[in-house]
C-alpha cells in the first residue's frame, strides 16, 4: 500500500474517474509537450484526496486504447492498477520527445497544474 500526499503540479495530473478520460489525454499531451513526461493517476481528486475507482483489466485496457488513439505521434505509457490509502486507482506514466503532441488533433502545454491550447500562430 503506498501512500501519497502531493498535489497537482507540472507533471502530475489527478483525475477522479476515468469518465474524465478525455480531459486526462489532454493533460498527458500539456505534460509532455513541456516536459516531456509525467504522471496521471484516475481515483483522486483535484485536492490530493483519494476517492479510488473500479479498476479491472478491461477499464486498463480502455485507457491504454484511448491513449494510443489520441495521441499523435504515438506514445506507449505504462498503465498499472495501484493501491493508494487501500484503495485502487489506476496510474498512467508516460514520456516521449517527438514534440509537439496533439491530443484530438490539437496541441496543449501544461501551465501550473492547468492545460492551456496552444494557437496555431
Amino acid at each position: 500500500m503506498a501512500n501519497i500526499n502531493f498535489l497537482e503540479n507540472e507533471v502530475i495530473e489527478f483525475k477522479k474517474t476515468t469518465g474524465e478520460l478525455k480531459e486526462g489525454i489532454i493533460s498527458i499531451v500539456s505534460i509532455l509537450n513541456k516536459h516531456q513526461g509525467g504522471k496521471l493517476y484516475f481515483g483522486i481528486k483535484d485536492n490530493g484526496e483519494i476517492i479510488g475507482q473500479d479498476v479491472s483489466s478491461k477499464t486498463i485496457r480502455e485507457v491504454s486504447k484511448a491513449i494510443s488513439e489520441n495521441i499523435e505521434p504515438k506514445i506507449y505509457p505504462v498503465v498499472n492498477k495501484v493501491k493508494l490509502n487501500d484503495k485502487d486507482c489506476i496510474l498512467v506514466e508516460f514520456e516521449g520527445d517527438d514534440i509537439p503532441y496533439l491530443a484530438f488533433g490539437r496541441a496543449y502545454m501544461r501551465v501550473g497544474d492547468e492545460d492551456r491550447q496552444l494557437s496555431m500562430k
